[in-house]
């Protein structure tokens, strides 16, 4: 059975798709496409850069059919220089425009570190508030496309770390969507890290709901998107499919698990997840990012900052080991696993 447009990531064969309804059905990958594509329709300081986005569309399609409507001087291919693409972003936000930059995977960002960390998060305190550098870096990031080396890693801890990078990361189509339309209307930098393994999910998209020229919305608001009672699973990005699937078999088991998207990482919502555990009294975090100083580290001291009293067990995390990522034939045991996080509740429960 041949696929249909909505089917794939992005576009099609003969160019880009005819714009969909309001409400349509699409992947992860093409509401991200579709999330460009009117950023760009509606702005014209808006452009993308990266390597193979433009006549390629990217290696994960996402890009698909982008260059042929807007053209090469919107949709750049740029060379494969990582510190280059973020550098030259930076001098056109300078200028007053509204660069999307694609990282081809999440390993590939650190030659940008540099600039990333040292020029793009600073600029605006160094200015005193007079730069803004509205510059959006798309990374697909996380594991589970059976990939080398360079190619699975989770480094949205060390953005967050560093102050003036907003850091976030959807975890459906809606949101790629929504999020996506925000980070770009945003007038801070913001590292969009992309759930590569879940490009193909597919799900209601509402294309109405858009972001307020020059706001970041939602952009750091976390989501109650499962209600429980007994224990509250905190996570975002990829792992949030696996956190959900292992709350549904909690609950054949009888156990009411509650479960809070982060949907960001910096800035953290606080309030959402201490109002969750504060009613259910035990707390496990969920990320693929490295246990070991990984986001659960910063949840975990401020859920027992705030929720001290209320606590009937620490609070647990479910991620990855620190080891360098593995190979394709070990990735699903280093990943968080459904069965790893029904231990933890089980270990929660226990006390």
């Amino acid at each position: 059975m041949s696929q249909t447009v909505q089917d794939r990531p992005a576009g099609n064969e003969q160019g880009a798709a005819a714009p969909p309804p309001p409400t349509t059905r699409l992947t992860l990958g093409r509401a991200i496409n579709e999330a460009m594509r009117r950023a760009l329709e509606d702005d014209p300081k808006v452009l993308l850069m990266g390597e193979d986005i433009g006549a390629l569309g990217g290696v994960f399609r996402v890009t698909d059919g982008l260059q042929k409507d807007f053209g090469e001087d919107r949709v750049v291919d740029t060379p494969l220089a990582e510190s280059g693409i973020v550098g030259t972003a930076i001098g056109l936000a300078l200028r007053g425009y509204r660069p999307v930059c694609e990282i081809q995977f999440d390993g590939f960002i650190f030659p940008a570190y540099d600039q990333i960390t040292t020029q793009l998060a600073k600029l605006h305190n160094r200015s005193r508030g007079r730069l803004e550098l509205p510059v959006v870096i798309r990374v697909p990031s996380g594991g589970g496309i059976g990939a080398v080396e360079h190619h699975s890693e989770s480094p949205e801890t060390l953005f967050a770390h560093t102050a003036g990078l907003r850091v976030v990361a959807p975890s459906n189509p809606q949101d790629a969507y929504t999020m996506l339309r925000e980070a770009i209307a945003s007038p801070d930098p913001v590292l969009f890290f992309e759930p590569k393994a879940r490009y193909w999910d597919k799900a209601e998209v509402d294309l109405a709901r858009v972001a307020t020229a020059g706001s970041a919305a939602s952009l750091g608001t976390a989501r109650v998107v499962r209600r429980g009672s007994d224990v509250t699973l905190v996570t975002y990005g990829a792992a949030t499919h696996v956190t959900l699937a292992a709350a549904e078999a909690a609950a054949a088991e009888g156990t009411s698990v509650e479960v809070v998207d982060l949907r960001a990482i910096s800035p953290l919502d606080t309030a959402t997840v201490v109002e969750s555990v504060r009613r259910t009294g035990r707390c496990v975090v969920v990320h693929e990012a490295l246990t070991f100083l990984g986001p659960g580290a910063e949840v975990a001291a401020r859920v027992t900052e705030e929720c001290f009293y209320a606590l009937e067990a620490p609070v647990l995390r479910v991620g990855g080991f620190h080891a360098p990522y593995p190979v394709a034939k070990l990735e699903h045991d280093f990943l968080p696993s459904v069965d790893r996080i029904l231990e933890a509740v089980d270990r929660t429960l226990a006390f």
